[in-house]
């Protein structure tokens, strides 16, 4: 099985992390490692990596 990393951007302070993006399931929340604050993806995704990724997650076939 392949391991997707991309580059998450905290939409509060704005911080960006590497993360690995799981290959069989969404992530809807993500805590930042730098600020604190729970992530949580946008209505429209179905995940933080599709919301506020550098690379949407493999489940989201319309990115």
């Amino acid at each position: 099985m392949e391991i997707v990393k991309a580059t998450l951007t905290c939409p509060y302070c704005s911080s960006k992390e590497s993360a690995e993006i799981p290959n069989d399931s969404c992530v809807p929340f993500y805590k930042c490692k730098s600020c604190g604050e729970m992530i949580k993806a946008k209505e429209e995704d179905c995940c933080v990596f599709c919301s506020y990724g550098s690379e949407p997650c493999p489940l989201n076939k319309n990115k």
